[in-house]
């Protein structure tokens, strides 16, 4: 016997559609992988760099919540990119707790080669469909995402547990 989802009532295709899109990211998220850009990285981590690439004059940690990721791995791919010589680390000068990242001229250059590649084998295809779509229902499309990734969150936060260390001064 057959067990019916018909919680999910007509938008079962559309779940499934998600879930496939999911799983195929979360294959390739951690992978260091060659984009044609002479650098290899992860998903993770080009994220960070496009993200770093438009938001400059952020604070680390509001442009990991804008990720949707822990401070915690948006410093891990931060550190893994400093290695690589994309970005680079800063402190203001009338503020030496918050840390801002700049994208080295290598990040540059190596983010443009990524982004024509990834266009013509990911988003091209894509786009051309999205550009049939009127753009109220595009709106409609980006808030149905940004609520099913916040639930996603809230759910994965749930089950975490405060953990406090002890931190020893030297």
């Amino acid at each position: 016997m057959t067990m019916k989802l018909e919680w999910m009532n007509k938008h079962r295709e559309l779940v499934e559609k998600i879930i496939k899109y999911a799983n195929a990211y979360a294959h390739i998220y951690n992978k260091q992988m060659d984009y044609h850009a002479g650098v290899d990285f992860s998903a993770a981590q080009i994220q960070v760099l496009e993200y770093v690439l438009e938001n400059e004059d952020q604070k680390m940690s509001e442009i990991a919540k804008r990720l949707g990721i822990t401070r915690s791995a948006f410093s891990k791919n931060v550190k893994k990119l400093m290695d690589k010589g994309l970005l680079e680390k800063f402190r203001c000068n009338n503020n030496q707790k918050d840390i801002f990242l700049k994208v080295t001229p290598l990040g540059e250059a190596v983010y443009e080669q990524y982004s024509k590649f990834i266009y013509e084998t990911c988003f091209k295809e894509m786009f051309e469909i999205a550009g049939q779509i009127p753009q109220k229902y595009v709106v409609m499309m980006e808030r149905m995402m940004d609520v099913f990734a916040d639930r996603t969150i809230d759910l994965g936060n749930k089950g975490e547990k405060q953990i406090y260390t002890k931190i020893h001064q030297p």
